[in-house]
């Protein structure tokens, strides 16, 4: 298991492909760390897809029809767009057309899309498990996708 150095803003998701561990970022985006640990502690991402997968881009999850047009009971967030670069790794939300539209879909950059940059709220970063995202299968939409198992805020893993 990754180094965690901080295990309430730490997220483990047990995906069909394997272990990945994102560390976030509450001193980038406060509010989107919070509403995440929220739904993940509300066991909101167990079982959904990743329905938007990229290749040489990225790997996109968090609704719950997993068609990529829907979002948790609770209101969209305030934009919280960052100097944090979209690079390998970067995690960072999903919206629509208004900025403030963010709710509880996110993605992982399999390569660098700078483009994003201060457009997009990044709250943070796989520390574990990036050739797990590697092994994601792509299609826009996804064919039979792989899915989050469980995704669990790290400090309520016993150990």
């Amino acid at each position: 298991m990754a180094d965690i150095k901080d295990p309430e803003n730490t997220l483990v998701l047990e995906t069909t492909k394997g272990t990945v561990v994102i560390a976030m970022r509450p001193d980038l985006a406060p509010g989107h760390v919070a509403h995440i640990k929220k739904l993940a502690r509300e066991g909101f991402y167990d079982g959904i897809v990743f329905h938007r997968v990229i290749e040489g881009f990225m790997a996109q999850t968090g609704c719950p029809h997993g068609t990529g047009t829907g979002g948790s009971k609770y209101p969209d967030l305030k934009a919280e767009f960052n100097a944090e670069p979209h690079v390998r790794g970067t995690t960072s939300m999903a919206r629509a057309q208004n900025p403030n539209s963010a709710n509880s879909q996110f993605f992982i950059c399999f390569d660098d899309a700078r483009f994003l940059d201060r457009q997009y709220t990044v709250w943070g970063a796989v520390i574990e498990g990036m050739d797990v995202v590697d092994g994601i299968k792509r299609g826009e939409p996804v064919r039979d996708p792989d899915k989050i198992v469980s995704m669990k805020v790290a400090a309520d893993i016993a150990a």
